[in-house]
């Protein structure tokens, strides 16, 4: 029954989308091969345009390494039967605290975002916080531990979110936001769904423990190589940049 009423909504939602689609108009109209070779030129001068914009190429690395790395809801089902003995209610909880966590945080952030002026090093924390957190899951035994650090990382990522789109919004030309868009869109769904493969296949190898805390450290140790690698961003935000969202 809940099954058929989210099904509900989301073809709610898609009805929407398509009257929005529909609704456009003055759209002009090319010749299958002007849109392939729009589509093409579109396509590379987004990559171009990261991948020789460091800030830009900074903060999608940022989100694979952290999604790819530290992917520990994968792992949950065996922590809470396995290592915490919770069982399905403890794992509801458990599997719940990344939200708990990214639920308060947005609310927190709602009227201080814009007052956030050192935005680099406060994305960069923000993604070593997530990836500390990481670790110490990996390492508790206790069930309020693990639900505290879960809420972390939920909470982590919320601001690692929100910083790097206003700087990715910030620093992309109107012409070029589509495109840069669609490029984040591979970091965004590709990072988790590899992350979700290696944190799977290492904790059949060698453990889950050892997969969610390497996960973890792996994820910091990417974390301080872009802020060696990318002055840009551990310096964004200071006075003579600051913009106001």
């Amino acid at each position: 029954m809940l099954t058929s009423k989210y099904d509900a909504v989301w073809a709610m939602i898609m009805l929407v989308v398509i009257w929005a689609l529909m609704a456009m108009r003055d759209v002009p109209v090319r010749s299958a091969a002007e849109r392939s070779e729009v589509s093409v030129k579109a396509a590379l001068d987004g990559l171009r345009f990261v991948f020789q914009n460091p800030l830009i190429r900074s903060t999608m690395l940022l989100d694979f390494f952290a999604t790819f790395f530290s992917s520990a809801t994968a792992l949950l089902p065996i922590f809470a039967q396995d290592i915490l003995a919770v069982g399905p209610r403890g794992y509801g909880w458990l599997y719940a605290a990344p939200a708990v966590g990214a639920v308060a945080t947005s609310a927190v952030m709602i009227p201080i975002t814009t007052a956030i002026r050192r935005r680099g090093p406060v994305l960069l924390w923000a993604v070593a916080v997530f990836g500390l957190a990481t670790v110490v899951f990996g390492l508790s035994r206790s069930f309020w531990l693990t639900f505290g650090c879960l809420a972390v990382t939920g909470a982590a990522d919320t601001i690692s979110v929100i910083i790097r789109n206003i700087i990715r919004q910030l620093e992309t030309p109107d012409r070029l936001r589509g495109r840069m868009i669609g490029v984040n869109m591979v970091f965004f769904v590709g990072g988790p769904q590899l992350g979700e493969f290696e944190a799977g296949a290492l904790a059949s190898w060698v453990g889950p423990t050892f997969s969610v805390v390497s996960g973890g450290v792996g994820c910091i140790i990417a974390t301080a190589w872009v802020a060696a690698a990318t002055p840009a961003l551990r310096r964004y935000g200071t006075e003579s940049q600051v913009r106001i969202v």
